[in-house]
């Protein structure tokens, strides 16, 4: 119980502080465009990757983590800078203007938009070939992927220090194991039977970075912060390492349902209709993974903004009326946000199961049986 409400107040002061944290980042915004704020740059400004890791402002001073850029020209080579060196431009117009120049190199954006490196060749701005920089995005999963083997690797060395007789371990250990059987029990082997051993190492992977991942995501300081499953690449890589383990290992018997399903002939030949539908299923199943996980973490991170934000339009309507609505939705505007936090950690754990379960499921819809040798 102890253990319970010392998560329950850090979950507490977690929701209390995001709203918090927001109100302060957005302060100097708000002075700076005293006639109007620029939702568009601040809703996505939060959510898109960045070559920097803007973490608050002090006064009129941003404090700012800026990251290393390593990236490789065809007309230069490779290069490794800071992305201090550079400055953020709205268009090519400024660019060539000669600010913000790296050694030849621009960022082609604004603000805290990632953008594109590009290089001044002969006064013509062409976009570099490769880019491999540490962006805000990549940093966020390194740091992720440390706490994930942390976590794991502490109850593994339990594990190894204990006979399989031995009491329940208790605390973060006993959480933890908790989870793991919850996962195996309840959502993985349902759906497999016999294989899950085979595929719940996979399978407990892709909860726990993902849950991890969320969690991370809705905390408002460093090193949390970063929206990783909000952002498209991630979860596309998630859902096609299902895509490829499901239709890697898949049987004979589920090519053959797809390509010649026990279905009426007329609808197999001259036109293969259940053929191709059947086909273009293979590539709509780790779609809906991608989506359904980019889309709700996306969505929560967005609305949780824009319920801060709420405070800054009405304040940035001037007058006494304007005051007087800021002041009104003001506690409004922060209780929606602390409930709107505290719906994000369940959703956190909800998407991170959902995720699980559909890959649990179609893992087993590809290595159905033959129904003769079922029987």
């Amino acid at each position: 119980m102890k253990h319970i409400r010392i998560s329950l107040l850090y979950m507490i002061m977690v929701c209390l502080a995001a709203p918090t944290a927001a109100l302060a980042q957005q302060h100097a915004a708000t002075q700076e465009h005293k006639e109007g704020i620029n939702l568009k740059e601040i809703l996505f400004g939060h959510v898109q990757d960045a070559y920097q890791w803007h973490i608050t402002d002090i006064g009129e001073h941003p404090v700012v983590l800026h990251l290393p850029m390593i990236f490789y020209s065809k007309h230069s080579g490779w290069h490794v800078l800071l992305s201090s060196q550079f400055q953020h431009h709205a268009g090519p117009d400024s660019l060539r203007a000669g600010e913000g120049k790296a050694q030849g190199f621009y960022i082609k954006g604004a603000n805290d938009e990632k953008g594109k490196i590009v290089e001044d060749v002969n006064g013509e701005l062409v976009p570099v070939s490769f880019d491999i920089s540490i962006t805000k995005t990549v940093l966020v999963l390194f740091i992720d992927a440390l706490l994930l083997l942390l976590c794991i690797l502490t109850a593994a060395r339990w594990c190894r220090r204990n006979k399989p007789d031995s009491p329940a371990p208790k605390g973060f250990v006993g959480l933890v194991h908790m989870t793991v059987m919850m996962v195996y029990n309840d959502m993985i082997r349902p759906a497999l039977g016999k294989e899950t051993d085979k595929y719940a190492p996979y399978l407990l992977t892709c909860f726990f970075f993902i849950f991890i991942v969320n969690l991370m995501g809705i905390v408002p300081f460093p090193p949390g912060g970063g929206n990783l499953t909000g952002n498209i690449t991630c979860t596309m890589f998630l859902a096609l390492c299902t895509f490829l383990i499901v239709n890697i290992t898949g049987t004979r018997h589920y090519w053959k349902e797809i390509f010649w399903g026990d279905v009426p002939w007329w609808l197999k030949v001259p036109v293969p209709l259940m053929p191709f539908i059947e086909f273009f299923g293979i590539f709509t199943k780790p779609i809906a993974l991608m989506i359904r996980l980019f889309a709700n973490m996306l969505a929560g991170h967005v609305i949780a903004i824009s319920l801060t934000c709420i405070i800054f339009v009405m304040f940035a309507l001037g007058g006494t009326m304007g005051n007087v609505l800021g002041g009104v939705m003001t506690p409004v505007s922060v209780l929606l946000s602390i409930a709107m936090m505290l719906l994000e950690v369940l959703v956190c754990f909800i998407q991170a199961m959902v995720f699980t379960m559909l890959s649990a499921v179609f893992i087993s819809m590809a290595h159905v049986k033959h129904h003769t040798a079922e029987a």
